[in-house]
């Protein structure tokens, strides 16, 4: 991933590899864009890393407590 790809890697429906064709079962460029909403909502952050020829690293980090109210599950 360059760069430039990992600037844009958390929007919605951004796909850095343009060859996967929708109809041969490529994604619809949410998934990532998920993630950082969910995180985000829970007051952490998510990175990535990324270096030529070695992939990408994605990081969550999330607070002990966000003030999120959570309910007790039955």
């Amino acid at each position: 991933m360059t760069p430039d790809q990992a600037e844009r890697v958390f929007d919605r429906f951004h796909r850095a590899d343009t060859s996967r064709a929708r109809a041969g079962g490529g994604g619809a460029g949410l998934g990532l864009a998920i993630v950082g909403s969910l995180v985000r909502a829970h007051g952490g952050r998510v990175e990535v890393r990324t270096a030529p020829d070695r992939g990408a690293t994605f990081r969550v980090l999330l607070p002990l407590n966000s003030g999120v109210r959570t309910e007790k599950w039955p």
